[in-house]
Parts: structure tokens; sequence; C-alpha cells
């Protein structure tokens, strides 16, 4: 396999094929790791190659002859932290020079948010193995502020009157193609990537009605009310955990922080919930 020197994992999801798809329009050469190579997006100077996080012999010879990697963490599982050790491992092995890793927002063993515990560990893991890296702590994601929406047009959750600076995932794969393509000046940082400002759900609700046309409220529930709503839906704890602790970490006012750094690292402001679902409705104005 020709070396290459960036790869990229995650590529066919959404954060991760806004930054494949950034790199290969400058013309960066790049290997793309995934589950499935047929479902990789066909990019110029783009190989993909099979690498799921939790094989260890798959993804050291899918790293061999690069020097940068971006760890898009893994899907919400179980034993997502396991899986993200076996990768860093691997890439320890394969000579990795530098890790790039989408982390989240006050990423603490002591999190209120669950999955937030999981990404400390992980940070934790790649200090332990001496691999140089960037964090890239991401906000929750403005895009999918729709997807709180019930049926009904309500945002249900035990959020409070807590703040939350929401980010673009446009901003995001620009901050990360960034650092990919110039990792050693961003060795041993990390980096707190959110929206403009911290909006309350019914600011959220606000929002999504102005620019989606259809009404849409935030209801705050319970702890106790939280965990009753999202019963019916047969998830195993530790997701019902995850759900429910996305607004309680709200509430505690753990992602309530604006950060400068898109800004400061892109030399623009970065970009509003509004803009960002205006832009979605202008792409898909069936959906909204």
């Amino acid at each position: 396999m020709p070396a290459v020197p960036l790869a990229v994992t995650g590529s066919t999801g959404r954060l991760g094929g806004r930054v494949a798809r950034r790199l290969a329009d400058a013309g960066v050469p790049q290997r793309l790791l995934v589950r499935d190579p047929d479902r990789a997006p066909r990019l110029p100077g783009a190989t993909a190659v099979r690498a799921p996080y939790g094989d260890a012999a798959a993804v050291l010879a899918a790293l061999e002859g690069t020097s940068t990697v971006l760890m898009v963490s893994a899907s919400e599982s179980a034993d997502r932290v396991a899986q993200h050790r076996t990768f860093v491992d691997a890439a320890v092995a394969a000579g990795v020079e530098h890790l790039v890793y989408v982390s989240f927002l006050g990423a603490a063993p002591d999190a209120t948010f669950t999955l937030a515990r999981d990404h400390a560990a992980t940070e934790e893991h790649v200090r332990s193995r001496g691999l140089p890296a960037t964090f890239l702590r991401d906000s929750l994601y403005a895009d999918f502020a729709s997807a709180l929406v019930g049926e009904d047009g309500v945002i249900r959750g035990p959020a409070g009157e807590g703040r939350a600076a929401l980010v673009a995932q446009d901003d995001i794969a620009d901050v990360a193609a960034l650092v990919l393509r110039d990792p050693a000046a961003h060795a041993g940082r990390t980096y707190d990537l959110t929206g403009p400002e911290a909006l309350t759900l019914a600011e959220v609700a606000a929002v999504l009605t102005a620019v989606t046309g259809r009404a849409v409220r935030y209801e705050p529930e319970t702890v106790e009310e939280a965990y009753a709503s999202r019963a019916p839906y047969g998830a195993p704890g530790w997701q019902v955990d995850a759900w429910v602790s996305t607004y309680t970490a709200i509430a505690a006012g753990e992602l309530a922080a604006v950060s400068p750094a898109v800004p400061d690292l892109l030399g623009r402001p970065a970009r509003t919930l509004e803009q960002v679902l205006r832009a979605r409705v202008t792409r898909d104005p069936v959906g909204g």
C-alpha cells in the first residue's frame, strides 16, 4: 500500500465525510478507514480500506505508512471505549505520529453527560500511550436540533433553563481539515468547538419554528419523567442514560460555554443555529 500522510475515519458519516471532502477538494491524498469500503465516498486522491475500530490487525495494516489520522469517535455502543483503545494502540504500533480525535465538550470522568465520560477515557488512553494528539471537543450538533423534536412538535427533556452552544458540523469539519493539514502546529492542543451563542431549549424551539414554519415548543420534564417517556423505546440502559443525561448536562450548565476557538482558528464567526437550519432547508426544502 503506497504511503499516504493522512488517514481519515468516519468518512461514511456526516462529520467524517465532510472532512474527507474538504481534504479532497484541497488536493490532499488520504486513506479512508471504513467498516465497508463499498460505502466509502468516491473522492479524488482517496483510497478506502476496511478497518473496523475493534479489529487491531486491520487497523494496523490500514495505518501503515500514514503519519496523521483523524479519529472520529465510533458509533455509540456499550464497548465504544474498548474499541477506541484498540484503535489507538494499533495507531501507535503503526507508527502514527499525530492523532486528531473528535471528543466532546467538557469531557471528564465525572461529566454529567455519560458519553462525555467515554471521551475522557479515550483522551486519557491517548495521553498514556504518548501519542501526540489534538482533541476537538465538540458541543452538541446544531445540525441535529430538529431531531430533538417529537412528532407532536415538542422538545421534551430535563434541561430546565440551561443553555447549550450548539455547533455546526461544517465548522467542526473546517477546523479538523485545518488541523490535519498542519498537525504539528496543533500538537498537544485541546479545542472546545461551539457555536457563537448559548441557547435554552425554549430558544432552540423558537429558532426551529421561525426557520421551518412548524410550531415547535419546549416542555421541561423531571428526570423521572424523562426515563419514563423513553422507556417504550426498549433501548438498553446505557443508551437511555445517555439520552437523558444530554438534557441534565444542559441543566447543569456544562454545555453553556461559548468558545472562541472556531473564529480564532478559521478567521470568521462560527455559524449560528439559524444559519445551519436555513442552509439545511435550502438543501432539503421538503425535509426542512
